[in-house]
């Protein structure tokens, strides 16, 4: 029996979640981020230093990672650390990273 393409949709706010990842991951310095973070825990100095920009703008993109629940993070002093909230975005970073990175999933 041929699955239903409304099958594969499970949830309305499992697309909402999917959309808004998207939305926030579709800009090319949130892309660098993201490759840059894989599926470690980085700190903001070592995003700052890998992506080659200001860390005010790197705070602004991350702020907005954050915010739309790609990312969370913890701090540790005076030391912010951020990484992939969901694993199924942490999925999606992973083959992009492969494809459009260069870098192979762990």
């Amino acid at each position: 029996m041929k699955r239903d393409i409304f099958d594969l949709i499970e949830k309305q706010e499992h697309i909402e979640q999917a959309a808004r990842a998207l939305k926030a991951i579709a800009h090319p310095l949130r892309l660098k981020i993201l490759c840059v973070l894989g599926p470690n825990e980085v700190g903001v100095q070592e995003i700052v230093e890998a992506v080659g920009t200001s860390q005010s703008n790197i705070s602004q993109h991350l702020a907005i990672l954050r915010d739309k629940g790609v990312l969370c993070s913890r701090k540790e002093a005076n030391r912010v650390f951020y990484r992939v909230s969901d694993e199924r975005t942490l999925q999606l970073i992973g083959m992009m990273r492969e494809v459009f990175c260069g870098v192979a999933q762990d």
